[in-house]
């Protein structure tokens, strides 16, 4: 069976400050003008951050900019939204993270089925060595793949 998917927005700074595990989708609890929003890829996660309170998933900080045509009924960009998960895997999820001293942050928004759907996952943080391993192998890749390009061209 195909998904159909459209990525709106990735969080490539979680994956670049956290070493990422047990990803999973959940919908979220959204305005009408919030939907707009996201359709015309106005979201950003890079503070974003998840908290459980009281058996129910939260996400912080996650910034959806103001719908242009909304009028008296826009939303505020940076409220507090409700995340809808079953209450086993938010206590999976929690457990995990207070014994493993790990976080729970959104690594991607996207439409699944004209849903808007966010993946999270745990995420260890990472130290500043292993920031620098993966700035150093990018760095290589990078090399490499320029001297790979150049070598095909005759040079004068």
């Amino acid at each position: 069976m195909e998904k159909h998917i459209k990525i709106i927005v990735n969080n490539s700074k979680a994956h670049f400050n956290y070493f990422l595990e047990d990803f999973l989708e959940c919908g979220i609890v959204l305005q009408g003008s919030e939907i707009k929003s996201i359709r015309r890829n106005g979201v950003n996660l890079t503070d974003s951050y998840i908290v459980i309170r009281n058996f129910e998933a939260y996400i912080l900080n996650m910034n959806i900019s103001p719908y242009e045509n909304g009028g008296l009924f826009n939303h505020e960009p940076n409220r507090t939204r409700k995340l809808l998960l079953h209450k086993n895997q938010i206590l999976k999820l929690s457990q995990k993270a207070q014994v493993q001293k790990m976080v729970i942050v959104p690594t991607k928004v996207y439409l699944s089925k004209g849903k808007v759907k966010v993946e999270i996952a745990l995420g260890k943080p990472k130290k500043n060595y292993d920031k620098r391993d993966v700035i150093k192998k990018r760095d290589d890749e990078r090399m490499m793949a320029s001297i790979k390009k150049s070598n095909g061209r005759d040079i004068y």
